[in-house]
């Protein structure tokens, strides 16, 4: 079984609580996934203003990057830290597994096109344009969700395509997700989002924005947090989303995106990210092929890193 998930927060556990990424408590460590065949993940940095008084967010963020850089050093032998889909099948032809690094909230980076560019020298290959609190760049969909992208916001994205950024839109307002469907060329992702027909929530996709992600060949990510799948939520709620999708001809447009370690609720029967093969089992037992879980669990999100992070 192979796993690539497209958004977690253990950068920011382990950077509050300490530990490391071998082996640790939460949902997700190195030593768990060790299970699965080929295994890629991106990881978050991340910093909350409300946890973090007075912090300066771009301080955080240097912090944070020079955090998993010291992980991928300590833990050399089981991951290699990757900017291009061709650098993370080398690190699989290692028997290894792929590491890749994003941004949650431009804010990170202060909204600044100087320090977007740093961030990629450093490694960042895609960035939530917002979290839930609005920025320079746009409102969210949790607040002042009424706001698209701002002059700098547009200029934000265009500089990402330039440098081969997958622009990220969960947490994005609505109005800003269009903004960003109207002008990015090709693949963009929306990491941690589920369906909005099939649990209300803002916080997931309309089916009018999965059908644009499918128009531009990228990807949205199945989010394990309970309180976005529905009420009493198991592995079947998670099922109902993903063939929602399924339904609108996302075959290739759909993977994970398990937002573990940034969640405090997980459907019942999955604990961690160790537990992704129930998933994949009851999908079995659906019928799904499993040429199509290959597709889902791995092959789709891989598929767009290796279009867009190519420099």
């Amino acid at each position: 079984m192979e796993v690539f998930d497209g958004h977690c927060d253990t950068i920011l556990r382990c950077y509050l609580e300490g530990g490391g990424f071998r082996e640790r408590p939460g949902h997700l460590d190195l030593t768990r996934t060790r299970k699965f065949s080929r295994y890629a993940q991106f990881f978050a940095c991340f910093g909350e203003p409300e946890d973090m008084p007075g912090r300066p967010l771009w301080e955080v963020f240097q912090e944070e990057v020079a955090l998993f850089r010291r992980e991928m050093e300590q833990n050399a032998d089981r991951v290699v830290f990757c900017r291009s889909g061709r650098e993370a099948e080398a690190a699989f032809a290692g028997g290894r597994a792929a590491a890749f690094l994003s941004a949650e909230g431009a804010e990170l980076l202060d909204c600044d096109l100087d320090k977007l560019r740093q961030a990629h020298a450093w490694g960042v290959r895609a960035v939530n344009l917002t979290w839930n609190h609005p920025n320079a760049l746009s409102g969210t969909n949790a607040e002042e969700r009424e706001r698209g992208l701002s002059s700098k916001g547009r200029a934000f994205v265009r500089e990402m395509q330039r440098l081969g950024m997958l622009v990220d839109v969960s947490h994005l307002s609505d109005p800003g997700f269009w903004d960003v469907a109207e002008r990015v060329d090709g693949p963009f992702l929306a990491s941690h989002s589920n369906s909005r027909a099939v649990f209300s929530h803002p916080r997931s996709l309309t089916d009018a924005q999965f059908t644009a992600i499918i128009d531009h060949n990228g990807v949205a990510g199945l989010n394990l947090y309970a309180r976005f799948l529905g009420e009493r939520a198991d592995v079947d709620t998670v099922v109902a989303h993903l063939e929602h999708w399924l339904e609108l001809g996302g075959e290739q447009n759909v993977c994970l995106g398990g937002d573990l370690d940034g969640c405090s609720l997980l459907p019942e029967g999955i604990k961690g990210i160790q537990d992704l093969d129930r998933l994949w089992e009851r999908l079995l037992q659906r019928n799904y092929s499993e040429a199509l879980l290959r597709a889902l669990f791995f092959e789709n999100l891989m598929r767009v890193v290796s279009e867009v992070c190519t420099m």
